[in-house]
């Protein structure tokens, strides 16, 4: 095995996962859970000593790579590990890397928060937890930013497929996609935004996202 990824599917994990499956790679995959204290063991302190999933270790000649932060991982895995040939989902100049970059980055800063309280009190919590004054109070601030990215795939539309770069899927709707994903609980707020929502449907329709989706409903 070139490399390992720690964690699950229905988790962040999900992210450096679906790049691998994407591209295709021979990689080891450990089911580390986050709950009951399993990314917080002995052994996976030694290698993430923030306690958290996934942890990537690329296994080199020169010795063990590791990587924390699923975006990172993501983006690490596309970069070293795929083809720039134009053609994989890995950045094949600069400009697409500039977009993978901006874009996953972007995610983190302007979705993740509130797209998972989204998530949490629409869905995944039990329904005696939930508080849906909180999860209304995120879909009001995440319509700015989804407006942001649905302009600039209204505008790749124009172009050509409706991808963030370039004109194919590529590591940075991994990385969007897999924040926006969180969003689709709140059907009133993607119906404001008719192409981030066609779009997440395309990126979630994709053979490995599905095989993950399977995964994930193993808690795997």
């Amino acid at each position: 095995m070139t490399f390992t990824v720690y964690g699950i599917a229905a988790s962040r994990a999900v992210r450096p996962l679906w790049v691998a499956k994407e591209l295709a790679l021979d990689f080891e995959h450990v089911r580390t859970p986050y709950l009951g204290g399993g990314a917080r063991t002995p052994e996976m302190l030694a290698i993430n000593p923030n306690g958290h999933i996934p942890v990537v270790v690329d296994h080199r000649p020169e010795g063990d790579v590791v990587v924390w932060e699923s975006m990172a991982c993501a983006l690490y895995l596309a970069r070293v590990h795929g083809v720039a040939d134009g053609q994989s989902i890995s950045p094949a100049n600069a400009s697409e890397e500039a977009d993978a970059l901006r874009w996953a980055f972007w995610s983190v800063t302007e979705l993740e928060k509130d797209a998972l309280t989204v998530l949490m009190h629409l869905v995944a919590m039990p329904p005696d937890q939930r508080k849906p004054e909180l999860a209304a109070a995120a879909e009001k601030r995440l319509l700015p930013p989804l407006q942001v990215l649905e302009q600039h795939l209204t505008s790749q539309l124009a172009r050509g497929p409706a991808y963030l770069s370039g004109n194919r899927f590529t590591v940075a709707d991994v990385c969007v996609a897999s924040v926006v994903g969180w969003c689709k609980p709140a059907r009133a707020l993607m119906a404001q935004v008719p192409t981030v929502s066609g779009w997440l449907d395309t990126c979630m329709a994709r053979p490995a996202h599905q095989e993950l989706r399977n995964l994930a409903r193993m808690g795997q």
